[in-house]
């Protein structure tokens, strides 16, 4: 399986799809679509197209530079460092993912539909191993179907030990995806984790039917993720760096040659909305919090 993504990587062989999860949903509205952001400074190096509030575009991650984008195991030791140090990013070893789910997992349950809809949402996801432990986040090793044991690993496993029917197995793979939420600040690891949930659903299908899924299937469970998995700053539920400081100036004349005291405010930034799947539109996440 790892050896398909090494030939036929999502980003070149389904741009369509790789549009898709480049989306940043809060922002965009049927007639202007908008992506994710950088929101660091890392590739700054490449050009002003990499800064930290310029969008992901398709063109800056495929081709000639499709290898800009890679998971944590394979960055540099001084980028994982200044990461880590910045936004406190750090790799979890999958056997303490595993021992923290199964705290909190209802997996042993025989209850299909309770457990397929029990929600979870993932504080600064990173590439989302809580979700899907797709590879060892400090070797990068791949690791099988069977062995993987992050939440949504764990319903798509009782789905396809359960479920027998095509369409109901699909069905049920869908509200899976509706139920998981992850939001990150680093655009390049945000992709990722939307990249890793959309490879568990062709990898869970193949494991399940021994086929590849149609692009129309993918495009489905894309739109599911690129809805769920959004980028956002945790501690002002805002769009990263959208808050803006502006300047006062008081027009006053001062009697002395006092020079005049500078005075900000903060304009806040663009509040992150999220799907409501019951409801099937779109709510601020932060709607009820603080009131």
């Amino acid at each position: 399986m790892d050896d398909f993504y090494e030939r036929n990587s999502i980003r070149e062989k389904f741009p369509k799809i790789l549009d898709i999860l480049l989306l940043d949903r809060t922002r965009s509205t049927t007639r202007s679509h908008q992506n994710i952001i950088w929101a660091n400074s890392n590739y700054r190096s490449k050009g002003k197209a990499y800064s930290q509030t310029s969008q992901i575009k398709s063109s800056l991650i495929t081709g000639k530079m499709k290898d800009v984008i890679r998971s944590r195991a394979f960055k540099s030791k001084d980028i994982q460092k200044a990461r880590t140090k910045q936004k406190a990013e750090v790799f979890t070893p999958t056997w303490v993912i595993k021992q923290q789910i199964d705290e909190v997992s209802t997996a042993q349950r025989d209850d299909l539909d309770s457990h397929i809809k029990i929600k979870w949402l993932e504080i600064a996801c990173g590439e989302a191993p809580y979700i899907t432990t797709r590879y060892d986040m400090k070797t990068g090793k791949f690791i099988e179907v069977s062995k993987r044991v992050g939440i949504l690993d764990r319903k798509l496993k009782m789905v396809n030990e359960k479920i027998a029917g095509f369409l109901a197995w699909q069905n049920a793979v869908e509200l899976a995806y509706k139920t998981i939420y992850g939001f990150e600040w680093n655009g390049d690891s945000l992709l990722l984790a939307r990249e890793n949930l959309l490879y568990t659903y062709i990898e869970n299908y193949v494991f399940k039917w021994q086929v590849y899924p149609d692009e129309k299937s993918l495009e489905k469970i894309a739109v599911i993720i690129s809805y769920n998995i959004f980028q956002m700053d945790g501690l002002k539920y805002i769009i990263p760096l959208s808050e803006k400081k502006e300047k006062i100036h008081s027009g006053q004349l001062s009697l002395f040659d006092d020079p005049e005291p500078t005075q900000w405010i903060i304009k806040k930034g663009i509040r992150v909305k999220v799907m409501n799947w019951e409801k099937n539109k779109m709510e601020f996440f932060d709607k009820g919090i603080g009131e």
